[in-house]
């Protein structure tokens, strides 16, 4: 299963002073460049990454996967996975002889998973997604708020659209988790119009409430 790129920090960070960030210092020419056109804010949750592998020509149909090919999830979260993505949904909603492999991206989160699961939800764990590939193509978010729909899933929150530097403000203030009574961890903003830069890597950029206070 392919990994989901490193969504890279706005900001570099001074490596000399324990990683704080240097604010103004943008990590990439192309969050400089793009800084004040239109971008889409989403909700960063504070969980695990997981990665739903669909593809119904395989002998394993189904498949699950962390961060990477080598973590390991949770036992307590593996059996909510099974629980959540089924043979029966999966072929009910899409069929049995796509082409082309779908990966469902997403954070597991809830109680033991980080430091702070048990803010959104203190007596089990979930799963929200936040992105969907087809083969090679990238879905838009009204495509992955349609297959969510159909597979019962929840979608990361759209909190606001706006300039990289609203996106800076809005997490050194804080804001709400739509989860409940209790800060955000953050947001994670994509360009309006999705882009790519020079390596083939979709521009996505994120920043933490933490990285302030």
């Amino acid at each position: 299963m392919k990994k989901y790129q490193k969504i890279q920090t706005i900001f570099k960070r001074d490596m000399s002073n324990k990683g704080q960030i240097i604010e103004g210092k943008f990590s990439l020419p192309e969050f400089e460049y793009l800084k004040d056109n239109q971008w889409v804010f989403t909700e960063k949750v504070d969980g695990t990454n997981i990665r739903v592998f669909w593809q119904p020509q395989e002998l394993q149909p189904i498949r699950f996967g962390g961060k990477s090919d080598n973590a390991q999830i949770p036992t307590f979260l593996y059996d909510k996975l099974n629980s959540i993505f089924s043979y029966e949904l999966f072929s009910k909603s899409f069929g049995t002889e796509i082409d082309d492999y779908m990966c469902l991206y997403g954070e597991g989160y809830g109680a033991k998973i980080q430091k702070g699961g048990g803010n959104y939800k203190s007596d089990g764990v979930d799963f929200v997604l936040f992105d969907i590939k087809i083969g090679i193509w990238w879905l838009q978010r009204k495509d992955v708020e349609d297959i969510a729909q159909k597979l019962n899933l929840k979608v990361v929150p759209v909190i606001g659209e706006g300039t990289l530097a609203k996106m800076v403000e809005m997490t050194k203030k804080g804001f709400k988790s739509q989860w409940g009574d209790f800060t955000a961890e953050g947001i994670v903003a994509r360009p309006k119009t999705e882009l790519r830069n020079r390596k083939g890597e979709r521009i996505i950029t994120k920043i933490k409430y933490k990285d302030f206070n």
